[in-house]
């Protein structure tokens, strides 16, 4: 069976997309600090016939994470798929955050997901196949005043588009997941629908559905695609004109043959998608 790992797996967006992972009949490796949420997400996933496997790591630190990157770069266990979906939000304003908060910010949301996706790209392009989805946010466009979490996600988004480019014609396939506000209690809800807020499982199913056809971004929602779509519109000129150039850096379609087929891990022949 094909395996996934999901960080920040205990709770969430992380617990949705192992339970959306389960259900198309892939393993799971759990990444986590919270042991008991991890084991209440095992707990889902082992109901869906998967294998769960529970490794408790704080992705702040360099010691714990480097568990998790071993686990990555292990070649009698492959992993297929990597999510990389913690994070931390400071959410005072920069100059009345404490520094050690701010640090570990940034060890989360970027010195993990560079230090992971590095672990596990070399085994993924050897063996012709896997992604990498790197949960980014909508704030990464547009940040509130002072927000240093949203610059962390503004450095997701570029360092998934330069290296899902760099990924062309490898197999591999690379993807942000831009995702405004979701009702995964993290947030107050509305007291009435709003098209603002958006269900944990419609995101992780359009993200996937995304990955498979080959996409390097998902903004799930009609609202925030459009805005994405507009401030996008500068950056998709200048790489179609770098590419006119023969410098280009989007992603092309490998020759015939050679392109990995995302749907064999997210999806087997035998089950239908999850919606």
């Amino acid at each position: 069976m094909p395996t996934a790992l999901v960080t920040g797996a205990s709770r969430g967006l992380g617990a949705v997309f192992a339970d959306r992972l389960a259900r198309r009949g892939i393993d799971l490796v759990l990444v986590a600090r919270d042991r008991d949420g991890l084991e209440r997400t095992a707990a889902t996933v082992r109901g869906h016939g998967a294998v769960a496997e529970v490794l408790v790591a704080d992705l702040a630190d360099p010691a714990a994470r480097a568990s998790v990157e071993l686990r990555l770069s292990d070649a009698d266990r492959p992993v297929d798929m990597l999510v990389n979906n913690a994070g931390f939000e400071v959410t005072d304003e920069f100059v009345n955050s404490e520094l050690r908060d701010l640090q570990t910010q940034i060890d989360t949301n970027i010195s993990a997901v560079m230090s992971l996706t590095h672990s596990a790209l070399p085994g993924m392009i050897a063996r012709g196949s896997g992604s990498v989805i790197n949960v980014a946010s909508f704030a990464g466009y547009l940040p509130s005043p002072g927000s240093s979490y949203a610059s962390t996600k503004a450095w997701v988004l570029a360092f998934t588009d330069t290296m899902a480019a760099s990924l062309a014609g490898s197999g591999v396939g690379m993807i942000a997941l831009c995702p405004g506000r979701m009702l995964t209690g993290k947030h107050k809800a509305p007291d009435s629908p709003s098209p603002l807020w958006l269900e944990p499982a419609a995101v992780v199913e359009r993200c996937l559905r995304d990955l498979e056809r080959g996409r390097t971004l998902c903004t799930p929602g009609w609202i925030y695609r459009t805005v994405v779509g507009t401030l996008e519109m500068p950056r998709r000129s200048l790489r179609a004109a770098a590419k006119l150039a023969g410098r280009g850096r989007t992603q092309r379609r490998p020759k015939a043959g050679t392109q990995h087929d995302i749907q064999s891990f997210t999806r087997p022949p035998s089950l239908n998608s999850v919606g």
